[in-house]
């Protein structure tokens, strides 16, 4: 659950803001940042988390000619980097040591606060730190983020050869899943000072396709919360539609060609369609095995549901759609991916011709 945010005023170094009931207000503030003076500065990239999604931006990466340095706490998974010649070391602290620009890609909050303030963390060199850019892929709280934006922005660049004096942060969660990272499509969310962001580019279009700025520190993972929920919702309600339709004796083929022709198409049903034998290359077809797992999406609901609730916002889809994929969980099916609801929650079928 997110942290609660105070009411107190914070000063960034890009960026001052204060929390009310109301909401956020972000004001910006002078800072010395030429992007051009930075952008030769990306070579020698750390990337701290070689999961699901983390392995392919990292590979990515490598194959764009950026000189990596990663680790993840699965031993297995970082020799297979180490056996092609990539740098893998121990702690965050030797990533950050090694590295002009570090990005994160963890699971949560509590994963992204340890590889940045634990022991021998990113942040264990103290108030002098080697890369002048951070930037975090992971989906977490907005508060997590922009207390650690204003925690980097109060170091110093061990040496700015023509970086800013301080470091700087970006949050910039991902949509696309599995199957967009490895191909290299993924969607940028991204918050933060703009400099840095057209700094980052490079990085981001060696890993996706797609970026879009939104903003102030904390707003990258503001942004992708909303887009999970409506995702998660989006998908509730096809499954819920193509399982009421089989039982009333349309086949799903033919309600997903109607969905696709008409004012219900969405992702969901045209890309990501939860029916096995509707979709080659989708989760569906594979007995849902890969994609975005139902664990993950109950996380992100959890965040978008204290995210409301911190603001008082009404969102009882999102408390409902959060109920629906505790319950997925908690029957077995957290590491299935999450248009499983479709087969075990709505008990629909296969496409039957």
């Amino acid at each position: 659950m997110a942290i609660p945010l105070s009411r107190a005023r914070i000063a960034f170094a890009n960026y001052s803001w204060s929390s009310s009931l109301s909401g956020i207000q972000f004001y910006p503030a002078a800072r010395g940042f030429s992007s051009n003076a930075v952008t030769a500065q990306l070579e020698k990239v750390g990337f701290i988390g070689l999961g699901n999604m983390g392995f392919h931006m990292a590979n990515n990466l490598i194959n764009a000619g950026y000189k990596l340095t990663v680790n993840d706490i699965d031993r297995s998974t970082m020799r297979k980097f180490s056996d092609r010649g990539i740098s893998a070391v121990e702690t965050p602290f030797e990533v950050a040591e090694s590295s002009d620009v570090v990005i994160t890609m963890l699971p949560s909050s509590s994963h992204v606060s340890s590889v940045y303030t634990g022991e021998y963390g990113l942040l264990h060199g103290g108030s002098q730190l080697r890369p002048w850019l951070f930037i975090d892929s992971s989906t977490i709280d907005p508060y997590t983020s922009r207390k650690l934006s204003m925690n980097i922005s109060q170091c110093l660049v061990k040496e700015s050869k023509g970086n800013p004096n301080s470091p700087v942060m970006l949050d910039a969660p991902v949509s696309g899943g599995v199957l967009g990272a490895a191909a290299r499509t993924l969607t940028f969310m991204v918050g933060g000072l703009e400099d840095a962001y057209l700094a980052a580019k490079p990085l981001f279009f060696a890993m996706g396709k797609n970026t879009v700025y939104c903003g102030a520190p904390g707003n990258g993972v503001a942004a992708k919360i909303c887009n999970n929920l409506a995702m998660a919702v989006s998908m509730l309600g096809v499954s819920e539609a193509l399982a009421l339709g089989q039982g009333l004796g349309i086949s799903a083929s033919t309600l997903t060609n109607i969905f696709n022709s008409s004012s219900a198409r969405c992702w969901s049903s045209d890309s990501y369609n939860p029916v096995p034998g509707i979709m080659e290359g989708v989760p569906s077809s594979r007995s849902y095995a890969g994609g975005f797992s139902s664990k993950l999406m109950a996380k992100d609901l959890m965040l978008a549901k204290a995210s409301a609730e911190e603001i008082h916002q009404k969102c009882p889809l999102t408390s409902e759609a959060l109920n629906i994929y505790m319950e997925m969980c908690s029957r077995g099916y957290e590491s299935k991916d999450f248009s499983c609801v479709y087969r075990h929650f709505y008990s629909g079928d296969d496409n039957l011709q």
